[in-house]
């Protein structure tokens, strides 16, 4: 039995509001910690009208004060968006508010478009090309104050000696290298971005170098779970998560829409071709139908840990897809 988490987006549906998305993640966090999920992990996005999990630290907070033994994390931070040591002193006070139970997890890609991009990073000295020496500096925000007073040396207060684990996460190569050189846990989004996922599970494990924070390899994988009481019905709600994703690739990013029967047939080659590649990387189904897929995708990639997620469009629905996939990893050992 591998362990399962959450990862929330916080979607804006239509007709909905972020005040109303807020909500719904705090209810389903504390759901997800009743139904045994270890971690409960949200994604710095930007300038998009679908995601309300801008603000990510802060969101981390609130649904940290809503629960109580849940992990809560980022999955991620976009570290070129931000300099090292304001993330080691956000993470440092969720970590003094939430001992033990906070992750940060770090990405480099902007979370944004271009202009977007632009616009949080006009301040900032560095590119994507400092990440690793951003995630290193952040790393020695964490660690232990060294022997005897170093005049000029900048301390993350809080964060200084806190620890927070850290993770790596990627959907290509470089986040592989990354993590197996820093000795880091690594998170790969095969739930949205499958196409290097084998490759970079081998490279990871054949290159991983221990370190003090983790002594062999570790991969938690991002994977699409649509669950329902019936196959019809399961099919039926993924199509909200079908049709945000066709519109952000096709450059219109939006709100999450209510679902709608027959949506593949209404779309191009081209656009169910992208649906297959990220539902390669998905269960949709009844119980049984997704206890199959999920015991087959753990197999193919032998995963150490499962970040589920859910794109759903009712509250109700998604709350159901969760505690089906929670009481198939009890069932089945999954």
């Amino acid at each position: 039995m591998i362990p399962f988490s959450v990862l929330d987006l916080s979607p804006i549906t239509e007709g909905g509001s972020p005040a109303q998305s807020f909500r719904n993640s705090r209810d389903l966090a504390q759901h997800a910690e009743r139904w045994g999920f270890v971690r409960y992990w949200l994604a710095e996005h930007h300038g998009m009208p679908g995601i309300a999990s801008a603000a990510t630290a802060v969101l981390i907070g609130h649904i940290a004060g809503a629960t109580s033994t849940i992990r809560v994390g980022a999955g991620g931070i976009m570290l070129p968006n931000h300099s090292p040591l304001v993330i080691a002193e956000q993470f440092g006070t969720l970590e003094s508010l939430y001992p033990g139970r906070i992750d940060l997890g770090l990405g480099r890609a902007p979370g944004s478009d271009p202009v977007t991009a632009r616009a949080m990073r006009r301040n900032l000295a560095g590119d994507v090309d400092d990440f690793p020496q951003d995630v290193h500096e952040l790393m020695e925000y964490f660690a232990d104050a060294p022997q005897g007073a170093v005049r000029g040396r900048v301390v993350a207060v809080p964060g200084q000696g806190l620890h927070v684990p850290v993770w790596i996460l990627g959907s290509s190569l470089y986040g592989a290298q990354l993590a197996a050189a820093f000795g880091l846990p690594y998170a790969f989004a095969s739930h949205f971005a499958p196409a290097q996922l084998m490759q970079a599970i081998e490279l990871y494990r054949a290159t991983f170098r221990p370190s003090a924070q983790l002594a062999k390899p570790y991969v938690m994988l991002g994977f699409n779970v649509f669950a329902a009481d019936t196959d019809e019905e399961a099919a039926y709600r993924s199509t909200s998560m079908q049709q945000a994703f066709v519109n952000l690739r096709s450059g219109h990013p939006m709100r999450l829409p209510p679902p709608v029967d027959g949506y593949r047939e209404r779309i191009g080659a081209p656009e169910r071709a992208l649906l297959d590649s990220v539902l390669s990387c998905a269960a949709v189904g009844a119980p049984g139908t997704v206890r199959a897929q999920l015991q087959a995708f753990i197999a193919r990639t032998g995963a150490d840990e499962l970040m589920i997620t859910s794109q759903i469009f009712e509250h109700a629905a998604r709350l159901r897809s969760y505690e089906l996939t929670a009481a198939l990893r009890e069932a089945s050992g999954a």
